[in-house]
């Protein structure tokens, strides 16, 4: 089990939960539909698998790249820890209980599940032949929010999308961030990324311009909704965090990427959907 965790680096989790949270939590309190504990587990549980698809399957198909990478050598598969065959059926197990899950909530749920699964399995593939591989990185972490809304309400509505929008905006941002370290490997075996496409400088330039939008969604709730002040507080906080993981990243100097790849956006993400759920029980 702890291969297993590793493999699909479970603790990366905290940046879409939080904000499945958030879509589960804005149903129960700005529709008709009540609370349901049985609906939070089940929505829960799908989050486990999707993400447990998505990062297998992204290990079992990048495993010949991760090999002669200095910086993912060590990563399960190259290190033999789990064999590429254990992956993809690991894969296919969790695609399988996520369909599953999902027939259990209600018909809108399962006949999209394909759908996310595709989006969330398709990333993987991406970076062979797209610089735009992290806004497809961004759109599947962006379902969980609308998600979450749908597992309540079983139908669409305009303030999640604000939280998706949000959540793609945010994470292509701070993917581009990341991809900064194999900015001259990816050139080396031609593959694609913003930052081996528009080198360092252009690269942050364009992630700073998406985070300015992830805050711009992420304030476009206050004037579709009612909020008090707790949501508020974590705007600013939230904000503040995007901008902080700007002044810890320059083009010369990487050496804090990580620290503000997971722990910057890990605390982001954690603290703003613990505001938004303060700020629901002040509304509800």
């Amino acid at each position: 089990m702890k291969k297993y965790f590793s493999l699909v680096l479970f603790a990366h989790t905290i940046f879409a939960l939080p904000f499945a949270i958030i879509g589960f939590f804005l149903a129960v309190t700005t529709t008709n539909n009540h609370f349901d504990w049985l609906k939070l587990v089940l929505m829960l549980l799908c989050m486990v698998f999707a993400r447990n698809s998505a990062m297998a399957f992204n290990r079992y198909l990048d495993r010949d790249i991760d090999a002669i990478n200095p910086r993912t050598q060590k990563r399960d598969i190259p290190a033999g820890r789990i064999s590429a065959n254990a992956a993809l059926t690991f894969t296919i197990i969790n695609c399988c209980l996520l369909v599953a899950t999902t027939y259990f909530i209600n018909h809108l749920c399962f006949f999209l599940s394909p759908v996310a699964l595709f989006v969330v399995l398709g990333y993987s593939a991406t970076k062979r032949f797209t610089a735009l591989c992290h806004l497809v990185l961004g759109l599947g972490l962006s379902l969980a929010p609308i998600g979450a809304y749908l597992v309540v309400t079983g139908s669409f509505a305009l303030l999640p999308i604000f939280f998706s929008l949000a959540v793609l905006c945010w994470v292509s941002g701070f993917d581009i961030i990341y991809a900064l370290q194999d900015e001259d490997f990816d050139r080396g075996q031609q593959l694609h990324s913003i930052p081996a496409w528009l080198g360092k400088v252009n690269a942050l330039r364009l992630s700073t311009l998406l985070h300015v939008f992830s805050a711009t969604f992420i304030i476009l709730p206050v004037f579709f909704t009612s909020v008090s002040w707790p949501y508020y507080i974590g705007i600013a906080f939230f904000c503040s965090m995007l901008v902080y993981q700007h002044r810890l990243v320059k083009p010369n100097d990487l050496s804090r990427v990580n620290f503000a790849f997971m722990t910057t956006n890990g605390i982001a993400s954690v603290v703003f959907a613990a505001f938004f759920l303060i700020d629901r029980l002040f509304i509800k």
